[in-house]
């Protein structure tokens, strides 16, 4: 199978600045996040968190993923060995195309160069599409998450969000 990514030869995959916040909103669909990317980003600065954006010099953000290093849950995230993944999307148009496929390599090789050696991520049960995506790239079931979850949208109002999911894991190897 080839890697489509040829498709885009002017992708790159890089940190995420505040500039790229709005971006994340996706035309609307996504501003009910607002704050929580804010406070995602706020965590990077602290140095808890990785995120990362895929871009297309004339198209924009089309791609995130978020990396969380440090984590009161240690079974998730334990700040030395164990990190956690979480809101990895990549736009409709361009997914199947390699662009979820060159995030994940380089969260990962990311990841490695820090010492983690286990990255871990919940995918809901109802996205088969995902799940099936994370075990061709190695990540394997380890159990479920109730996926209760809670957040302030953008007007401050507390939502809160029942995703059932898998929880899933890679051990990273050195490349």
């Amino acid at each position: 199978m080839s890697n489509r990514i040829d498709h885009f030869p002017n992708l790159i995959i890089r940190r995420l600045v505040w500039e790229d916040l709005p971006s994340l909103e996706w035309d609307g669909e996504f501003v009910h996040f607002r704050r929580l990317y804010a406070e995602a980003y706020r965590r990077s600065r602290e140095g808890e968190a990785v995120l990362w954006v895929a871009e297309l010099s004339d198209r924009g953000v089309i791609g995130q993923v978020f990396v969380q290093l440090k984590s009161q849950r240690h079974d998730l995230a334990d700040g030395g060995t164990r990190a956690y993944i979480y809101g990895f999307r990549v736009r409709p148009p361009y997914r199947q195309q390699g662009v979820g496929t060159r995030l994940l390599q380089t969260l990962e090789e990311d990841l490695i160069e820090r010492g983690f050696r286990r990255a871990v991520l919940n995918v809901a049960r109802i996205n088969l599409e995902a799940r099936r995506f994370y075990e061709r790239k190695g990540y394997r079931v380890i159990g479920r998450d109730p996926g209760r979850w809670s957040y302030l949208d953008e007007n401050g109002a507390r939502c809160e969000v029942h995703e059932p999911a898998w929880k899933m894991a890679k051990e990273l190897k050195c490349m």
